[in-house]
């Protein structure tokens, strides 16, 4: 698949066609926090997806997907959405509106490897990389912050359809490396460290993205309104929980404390990350605490991704934990430098395995 996508990307250069490369992403500490407004630490990750093409002399669009053995073609003035997460057309709405004009249409074909609905920000590298392709072929090109195509992309993944999540996807992938988001304060800080080898583990189970979001977001936006209504004072950055709530029934009231758990051990891996002198074990022993509240408490993680967490910390792994939504999709774990064994013992259970790196965010090859 690696030299597939190398071979691929040289021939298009050979072209002269625009090339755009966006990486993948994990979540390290914050999982389902991001929507909350908790801070979260993401890494982007060297399983990318690339999107080569060049502009037409006509007004049609036409976007080649061969992993998923499709084409999309519309024309350029008519983008009425024909699905829910009409992104391509999403995408060109919102670069006209931030002042990007097209009077051409263009053709592209995009590639990625990076399973797909599997927690690895499949859909947002490939908005991401959208977005900085459409500023290449606008007629005014337009060079764009890693910021700015994070917004954008946001608008057109999340906004633009009224879906749940926060900006954690979006802002990973465009800025790169390990960045800590805190969404409240609206504050990016970009880490250059080295956390060594990282293996994904993918279950190979397909999973509902939405449908596991609405449920962990809408519920716990539930308690916290009857919260802030009973307890003006409650701020979830800093409030510890009480016991006694009796306007909390007895699930809502361990719902929140899960998440008062999982905000107390996301805020000590990213004051551990920030440090100039971290301890990569520190980080995998929070890991695997942030994961068995999340697979316990918040019921997103499954048996499958349990096992291969459990045989990757038994061949060795400083820590490991689900990554995306849950209900399915990957893990990761942090390894020594000889990663085989995690990889051998999450194939014996029935993953697949990939060893990949913390990787530069979207860019023009």
């Amino acid at each position: 698949m690696f030299f597939q996508l190398s071979e691929w990307v040289f021939y298009s250069i050979l072209l002269r066609m625009i090339n755009i490369s966006t990486p993948s992403r994990i979540c390290f500490f914050g999982e389902h926090q991001d929507y909350l407004g908790l801070p979260v630490a993401a890494t982007s990750i060297s399983l990318r997806s690339i999107i080569s093409g060049k502009k037409r002399d006509d007004k049609q669009v036409i976007i080649n997907l061969p992993d998923i053995k499709k084409k999309e073609m519309f024309y350029i003035d008519q983008l009425d959405y024909q699905n829910s997460r009409d992104y391509f057309k999403s995408g060109i709405k919102v670069c006209k509106e931030s002042g990007m004009i097209f009077n051409n249409g263009f053709e592209c074909t995009i590639r990625s490897n990076i399973p797909i609905q599997a927690g690895l920000s499949s859909s947002s590298s490939i908005v991401v990389g959208w977005i900085n392709f459409l500023s290449f072929v606008s007629d005014i090109k337009k060079s764009m912050s890693a910021q700015t195509i994070a917004d954008l992309a946001f608008k057109a993944e999340v906004l633009e359809f009224d879906e749940p999540g926060g900006m954690m996807d979006q802002n990973a992938v465009s800025f790169g490396n390990t960045l800590l988001i805190d969404p409240l304060r609206k504050n990016l800080t970009k880490l250059d460290i080295d956390l060594g080898n990282i293996i994904i583990g993918d279950s190979k189970e397909t999973k509902d993205t939405l449908e596991i979001i609405h449920n962990c977001k809408d519920k716990r936006m539930q308690i916290l309104s009857k919260l802030k209504k009973y307890e003006p004072n409650f701020d979830l950055h800093r409030s510890a929980l009480k016991n006694d709530y009796n306007f909390l029934n007895s699930n809502e009231l361990e719902l929140m404390h899960a998440t008062i758990e999982n905000r107390d051990v996301s805020f000590a891996g990213i004051a551990e990350l920030s440090k100039k002198d971290f301890s990569i074990e520190k980080i995998g022993q929070l890991l695997l605490k942030h994961h068995e509240i999340l697979s316990n408490k918040l019921n997103v993680s499954t048996m499958q991704i349990d096992t291969m967490i459990e045989a990757s910390m038994d061949a060795g792994a400083y820590g490991a934990k689900i990554t995306g939504s849950g209900g399915g999709g990957c893990m990761f774990a942090l390894t020594p430098e000889d990663p085989n064994p995690i990889c051998e013992a999450i194939r014996n259970v029935g993953g697949d395995a990939y060893l990949v790196k913390t990787d530069r965010g979207t860019c023009k090859l």
